[in-house]
């Protein structure tokens, strides 16, 4: 209410005005920085870091069916976040070694345990999928 008893317009509070971030709020950008680590590439980028400092084409080898372009924007944007970071080797030719920060790492160890525990229970993600698949079948 305003001084005057009317009702005081409503505003939207954004998700940086919050005491927390939301990342189910569409503005949030906790949710763009969801998507850099849980997107096609970002978990198994930030996983395979964890394993040990990689220069970028060790990094592409590891992380099978990436393809250059993609890994390297996964990475900018992973750096962008503050998950991993890129060193340049004033050498001939450049080197450009990739490592988490210690956020990064914080987030990959916790990427690893969903990780382990999906491989973990495969078996059973798949006899779902077959049993899924069998229900709904086109006719």
């Amino acid at each position: 209410m305003t001084a005057d008893g009317t009702a005081a317009p409503t505003r939207k509070i954004t998700c940086t005005e919050a005491l927390a971030f939301n990342v189910y709020a569409r503005d949030c950008p906790s949710r763009e920085t969801l998507f850099d680590i849980t997107g096609r590439w970002g978990s198994l980028a930030l996983t395979a870091l964890l394993e040990n400092t990689l220069r970028f084409n060790e990094l592409r080898r590891r992380v099978e069916g990436v393809s250059e372009k993609m890994l390297s924007q996964t990475l900018q944007a992973l750096e962008r976040d503050g998950m991993v970071q890129r060193t340049a080797q004033p050498t001939n030719p450049p080197r450009v070694d990739y490592r988490l920060t210690p956020l990064g790492e914080e987030v990959a160890k916790r990427l690893m345990g969903v990780i382990e525990l999906v491989q973990e229970r495969q078996a059973d993600i798949d006899a779902a999928r077959e049993r899924y698949d069998a229900c709904h079948r086109p006719a």
